[in-house]
């Protein structure tokens, strides 16, 4: 398969993947072993195209991020509250995130790691749908310190390759009586800090010259492509859940991660 098929190939996934709950890590690492390129030679890439999702974000929320800011400047007590609730949320896996990172590189090299994980997630997700009660619509800068910090939480435990950065984030604010529009939206927001800090995280450590034969040509193509798909996800996805709940994508998980570990026994 060519470079720039591949590239528009793993930008489609990003983006598809990034903001539900299947883990886009856990596809990308999957999607290694199904189209048998050298997963190394394209980790940067990986990295840089998680980027474009972000600036999605950036772009469906731009008023929210704007308001906040100006909030922020003005010393405005909504703005200040957007803030303190994304940091506060933001903290446990920067923190964890550094101490743990020599483990974490070690599973992202593990296939299997990303079978179980989608199987166990999907039936969490199952569980936490069941049990959940969702609170009042209400707003992220509205959330309470306790909700948020245990946002920030389960949010840790994404760092095993897929258990899904969203999924975590989204179950554990329905655990705590967050109700559906709301959890993914702070969701969303929290990617934004997130991500950034893992992808500047893994940019210093490995350098910034690309290698191999994955160039800037191919990065510039996933980005784009991984930015227009996840624009189109956030909006549906919000839309999606608020009337549908998150079970399919439970069931999603669970199908595909039984039919990775058969596909990877079977070699």
């Amino acid at each position: 398969m060519g470079l720039t098929l591949t590239a528009i190939l793993l930008g489609i996934v990003e983006g598809l993947t990034e903001f539900i709950p299947v883990s886009s890590t856990g596809h990308l690492i999957l999607a290694s072993e199904l189209l048998g390129y050298d997963a190394a030679e394209w980790a940067q890439f990986n990295v840089i195209i998680q980027l474009g999702a972000i600036l999605a974000v950036v772009v469906q929320y731009w008023r929210t991020f704007w308001d906040a800011g100006i909030g922020v400047l003005k010393l405005e007590a909504h703005g200040l509250r957007f803030a303190r609730n994304i940091l506060v949320a933001f903290l446990p896996s920067a923190l964890l995130g550094l101490a743990l990172k020599d483990y974490i590189d070690i599973l992202l090299g593990s296939p299997s790691v990303v079978g179980w994980a989608l199987i166990l997630g999907g039936l969490a997700i199952l569980g936490i749908e069941r049990v959940a009660k969702p609170g009042p619509d209400t707003s992220v800068a509205d959330l309470p310190l306790k909700q948020v910090f245990g946002v920030g939480l389960a949010q840790c435990v994404s760092m095993i390759p897929g258990v899904s950065r969203s999924g975590a984030t989204i179950m554990g604010a329905l655990a705590m009586g967050i109700n559906r529009k709301t959890a993914a939206e702070f969701s969303f927001f929290l990617a934004v800090p997130t991500m950034i800090g893992a992808s500047t995280l893994e940019l210093l450590d490995s350098g910034l010259a690309v290698h191999g034969n994955v160039g800037w040509d191919e990065i510039a193509i996933g980005f784009v492509v991984s930015f227009v798909v996840a624009l189109a996800v956030i909006k549906a996805f919000v839309a999606y859940v608020s009337r549908y709940g998150f079970a399919p994508f439970a069931w999603y998980r669970i199908v595909a991660g039984v039919v990775a570990i058969v596909w990877l026994w079977s070699r």
